[in-house]
């Protein structure tokens, strides 16, 4: 039987396929139009699973390492028969001296050993089976400790308190900063003390300095991986100085104490014995202090040297020695000064001897 013809194939009517004689089943037949030299055209296999890339939540934000941090992704997908897997990195091929990539039926592994801060970026994973496609993107960040702040420097102390200022560091990481640290250090001791912690401005004002202490200050830059390595401290120490102190006193009204004599302890009446030495006792308030006067039946006994007068504290008294029987009378106590006078009196009796 003889073969279909071309025009018959290309009008879409069905191929049929007759037993081929010896000859023609050891020599394959070139398709009309082909030459002997061209290829014969290879037929791909069919797609029984379309290609997709199953995202490890994990990755689905931004992927932080540290420098030095080794970055190994395993990225799962599917697709039959096997896709061809390619990665890229900023839409660039990937630099083959830093980054390796292993494909399997089912995944791809992108593993750096010690990732650099050039390293950061979007990484794109592309699987491909005939004309389907399948995307991811995985951004990836590598940061490091921040650099120290810049210029320090000390802008005033009053009091117990210093004002400090500071510009922010020329490198941050690779990331935003957390805020800054301050120290402070007294010359004594030598010892630093946080005063504080993720401060986020560049000035700040440190209080409760102790008096006669001189202070230096330091800060440090901080984000993700940690504090700056290093911390500049200002050139100037803060002396806290004692100042000094001046006492106002209030004006106060003088209070005026003055008074006439007043006797608040009076004389008593008292019998005595012939021979036997008798005192008299009063008290008296008075100011300015008063002048002291004693009579004895009215008459003034100063300077007799039978009597003694003394005077201490507003206590009065007068000692009669050795009275005898013409002794006895009305003994007068009177206190005088510039606001006025005042007396008590008593009655001394002397009897004899039994």
């Amino acid at each position: 039987m003889e073969a279909a013809t071309a025009p018959e194939v290309a009008s879409g009517s069905k191929l049929k396929v007759k037993e081929a004689i010896p000859a023609d089943a050891e020599r394959p037949q070139t398709p009309p139009g082909q030459g002997a030299g061209c290829p014969t055209p290879q037929l791909l296999p069919p797609i029984e699973e379309h290609p997709k890339i199953w995202l490890p939540r994990a990755l689905r934000q931004t992927y932080i390492r540290k420098v030095g941090d080794t970055v190994n992704l395993l990225i799962p997908f599917q697709g039959k028969p096997k896709p061809q897997a390619t990665w890229t990195h900023n839409g660039c091929a990937l630099d083959t001296s830093r980054v390796s990539v292993r494909n399997g039926e089912q995944d791809s592994i992108l593993f750096i050993r010690e990732a650099q801060r050039a390293d950061s970026g979007r990484y794109q994973l592309r699987v491909q089976l005939g004309g389907l496609e399948a995307t991811a993107t995985v951004d990836i960040l590598v940061i490091e400790r921040p650099g120290p702040p810049q210029s320090i420097k000390l802008v005033d102390v009053w009091g117990f308190n210093a004002t400090l200022e500071w510009t922010p560091p020329q490198d941050t990481g690779n990331t935003a900063l957390l805020g800054y640290t301050v120290q402070k250090a007294d010359t004594k001791s030598g010892l630093w003390f946080t005063v504080l912690e993720r401060y986020h401005r560049t000035s700040c004002i440190v209080s409760d300095l102790i008096v006669g202490n001189s202070y230096a200050f330091r800060v440090f830059a901080e984000n993700q991986c940690g504090l700056s390595e290093t911390a500049p401290i200002t050139a100037d120490l803060a002396h806290i100085q004692k100042a000094a102190t001046i006492y106002k006193t209030k004006g106060f009204a003088q209070r005026d104490f003055s008074e006439a004599p007043k006797f608040t302890q009076p004389l008593a009446d008292c019998t005595t014995v012939t021979g036997y030495d008798t005192q008299l006792f009063c008290c008296v308030r008075a100011s300015p202090r008063p002048k002291i006067i004693w009579l004895k039946n009215k008459m003034d006994i100063q300077g007799n040297p039978k009597y003694r007068a003394l005077t201490h504290l507003g206590i009065c008294s007068l000692e009669i020695r050795k009275p005898g029987p013409f002794d006895g009378g009305i003994y007068t106590c009177k206190a005088v000064n510039p606001l006025g006078e005042a007396s008590v009196d008593c009655r001394v009796d002397v009897k004899a001897p039994i």
